[in-house]
């Protein structure tokens, strides 16, 4: 019982309370550019979306880690959800800043990702370590692609994502570095499907 009150209190918080970051924002010392009406609802709605992927990652870590068997996998899991935490307060900053909203289906995505860590979890810890090294290829590839649909002079919001790849990438590394086995091709091309779903209504909704 004491160990479901302190998941539920994690979801909540990850949901509904504001985030906090150990380290300073990317690029918070910048100015704000000049951006039209037009192209701070477009980054606005790239942040909505990243944010949106944050709160799917607390959700997929946390499932992963109650199944968990392995300390180690246990610990890396718990540092990956901790510098997504800092995402998390990065994007919601921003998106403040631009004057949007978060994605109001957020608690939505929560729910969907903890079921497919919770799964991913039960699956044993290697896989376990290959879904996450998978997430975050995903995810490094999705940021790449937002750097490329950002206004060129948004620099504040491109030292966010750019950061936020680095850590990606370092989380997919140390994942691989612990043992992790490669996930077959049709897991991958499934988890590509419904992030795309994901991120097509995120920027929207």
């Amino acid at each position: 019982m004491d160990q479901l009150i302190v998941e539920f209190d994690k979801a909540l918080r990850t949901i509904f309370a504001p985030a906090r970051s150990v380290r300073p924002v990317p690029g918070g010392d910048l100015p704000d550019a000049p951006l039209s009406d037009s192209q701070r609802e477009h980054v606005a709605g790239l942040m909505r979306v990243n944010h949106c992927g944050e709160i799917c990652a607390q959700a997929l870590y946390q499932g992963q880690a109650i199944m968990s068997q392995d300390a180690s996998v246990r610990r890396e899991l718990q540092q990956a959800s901790n510098e997504e935490t800092e995402h998390l307060a990065w994007t919601e900053q921003r998106i403040a800043e631009l004057g949007g909203r978060k994605s109001l289906l957020n608690p939505l995505w929560y729910g969907g990702s903890f079921a497919l860590g919770l799964l991913a979890g039960k699956l044993g810890d290697r896989w376990n370590l290959g879904f996450l090294a998978e997430t975050e290829r995903q995810v490094e590839a999705h940021l790449s692609g937002h750097l490329e649909r950002l206004p060129a002079e948004d620099q504040k919001s491109r030292e966010i994502i750019a950061q936020m790849k680095t850590d990606e990438a370092r989380h997919a590394d140390t994942a691989i570095g612990l043992g992790a086995h490669e996930l077959p091709a049709p897991i991958k091309a499934a988890m590509k499907l419904m992030s795309r779903v994901m991120t097509t209504t995120a920027y929207r909704v």
